[in-house]
C-alpha cells in the first residue's frame, strides 16, 4: 500500500476540512476556501469533495494541496505528519477502509424485530378469528356487537388513543403492545 492510499484511506475530506479551520455543516457543506463564498457551495463526501460555485473537486489529498498551494506529495506528507500516519508502518485499523453502509446492522435487526412483531399480531388476529367467531349462523357476530357498542359510545377514544399512541394495552386478559410500541425481547 503507497503512501497516498493510506493517507486516503485514514483521512475522509471532512476531517482534513475541519482540522484546517473550515467549519462544516451537518449535512457536509462548508463554504468553499477557492473563491470568494458568502454561503456553504462544497459538499465533503467522505472520499472527495465538489464545489458547486467554482466547480472545484478532488480527494483529500488534491484538497490539502490545492488549500496550501503545494504539490501532491507534499500535501501527503503534511496530511500524514498532522494526522500522525507513519508511511513505512502497515496501516492500522483505523486507516483501513472504513464500512460503506455502518448502520445496516442496526437496520437488519430493526427489521427482524418488526417482522417478528407483525407475525405475532397475526398470530394473535387468527387466534381472535377462531376464538371470537360466532359459533352458530344465527349468533350476531362479535363485529357487529363491536360497532354497536361504539354508537352506543361503550368505546371510549382514549383507549383508541392509547392504541395508536402505542402504549400497551389489555386485551381480554393479555397484553397488546399498540402501533408504536416496542418492546425489547433481545
Amino acid at each position: 500500500m503507497t503512501i497516498y492510499e493510506t493517507v486516503k484511506s485514514a483521512v475522509t475530506v471532512r476531517q482534513a476540512a475541519e482540522h484546517y479551520g473550515l467549519q462544516v455543516g451537518r449535512n457536509n457543506m462548508t463554504c468553499c476556501p477557492f473563491h470568494k463564498d458568502r454561503h456553504p457551495s462544497m459538499k465533503l463526501y467522505d472520499d472527495h469533495f465538489y464545489c458547486f460555485g467554482c466547480g472545484a473537486m478532488g480527494d483529500v489529498i488534491d484538497f490539502t494541496a490545492r488549500l496550501f498551494g503545494i504539490s501532491a506529495f507534499e500535501a501527503v506528507k503534511k496530511l500524514a505528519a498532522d494526522f500522525g500516519i507513519d508511511p513505512d508502518k502497515p496501516p492500522a485499523a483505523a486507516a483501513l477502509a472504513k464500512p460503506k453502509y455502518p448502520m445496516i446492522k442496526a437496520f437488519r435487526e430493526d427489521e427482524l424485530y418488526c417482522h417478528r412483531v407483525l407475525c405475532d399480531y397475526l398470530h394473535l388476529l387468527e387466534n381472535w378469528k377462531v376464538q371470537y367467531a360466532p359459533k352458530t349462523p344465527e349468533e350476531p357476530c362479535p363485529a357487529d356487537r363491536g360497532r354497536t357498542a361504539q354508537r352506543k359510545g361503550y368505546c371510549r377514544q382514549q383507549e383508541k388513543a392509547d392504541l395508536v399512541a402505542g402504549r400497551v394495552l389489555e386485551a381480554h386478559g393479555q397484553e397488546v403492545p399498540g402501533f408504536g410500541a416496542r418492546r425489547e425481547c433481545r
